[in-house]
């Protein structure tokens, strides 16, 4: 499977979504409203979403197509409804984004075969951008991506986003016996956290209650980078509704101390 073209497609939507994200952050007059599940929404994550689906409708009118924004079905049944199908989270860090905290990006990825083989991750207001398909190696704007050596649970560095999100899964008492176990923990967040892994700044990255269009972009980059990407409980995939990203030497120790825990 030659990923070259759809690649470079990928990144021009990028392109595409960052113009009109970076132009709308820290707009004073920008929409916010809730949606039914009470998280924030604002009118860039849907002008963003609007734009690439029109340009995915135009240009690859037989792939289908899952958002955050307008897509209802969430599960597997939805990541695997066709055979290529764009996977996009036209915004993520939503709730970064409406507050002026630059830690934001536009989530692309193509799923074959309910597979995700190629994940683009823009951050304009960061100034970072991180792409790879399968077989084409992991790269941001600064060169080849490859994750860290540390072998050692004891040495690794880990960011856990939030301790919410951990506590209202009821794994709380896991992320603190994780915590324990490494050298350091932060809460980066959202998708840096999964990027800084992918660059070998960070060892460990995961956390509770996502959706597939939260993931989907982030696992070929962490895995062409030599890592690896599974739900928290160690299952393949991004339709477990969480996350967990490692250099792949310290993962299934993770793996243990939270079934464990």
């Amino acid at each position: 499977m030659d990923l070259s073209a759809d690649l470079a497609f990928a990144r021009s939507l990028a392109d595409t979504a960052d113009a009109i994200s970076l132009d709308r952050f820290r707009a004073a007059d920008l929409h916010v409203t809730e949606k039914a599940d009470h998280t924030a929404v604002t009118d860039a994550d849907q002008a963003v979403e609007r734009a690439l689906r029109e340009r995915l409708a135009a240009e690859r009118p037989e792939d289908v197509f899952l958002g955050e924004e307008t897509t209802a079905d969430t599960g597997e049944e939805a990541v695997s409804a066709g055979h290529r199908q764009w996977v996009v989270d036209p915004i993520d860090g939503t709730a970064n984004y409406l507050r002026g905290v630059p830690v934001w990006a536009t989530l692309i990825a193509l799923a074959v075969d309910g597979r995700p083989v190629l994940g683009v991750v823009s951050a304009p207001a960061l100034g970072k951008r991180w792409w790879a398909a399968a077989g084409l190696g992991a790269h941001s704007f600064d060169g080849p991506l490859h994750v860290s050596g540390v072998a050692a649970l004891g040495d690794a560095s880990l960011s856990y986003n939030s301790l919410q999100q951990w506590d209202d899964d009821d794994r709380l008492d896991a992320l603190v016996t994780l915590s324990r176990r490494v050298w350091r923990t932060r809460a980066y967040g959202d998708m840096w956290s999964y990027m800084m892994v992918a660059e070998g700044v960070l060892d460990v990255a995961g956390e509770p209650d996502l959706k597939p269009w939260d993931i989907a972009a982030l696992l070929p980059i962490v895995e062409e980078a030599g890592g690896r990407l599974t739900s928290l409980d160690g299952d393949p995939g991004p339709w477990h509704g969480s996350a967990l990203a490692s250099n792949g030497l310290v993962h299934d120790a993770v793996v243990e101390v939270i079934r464990r825990a």
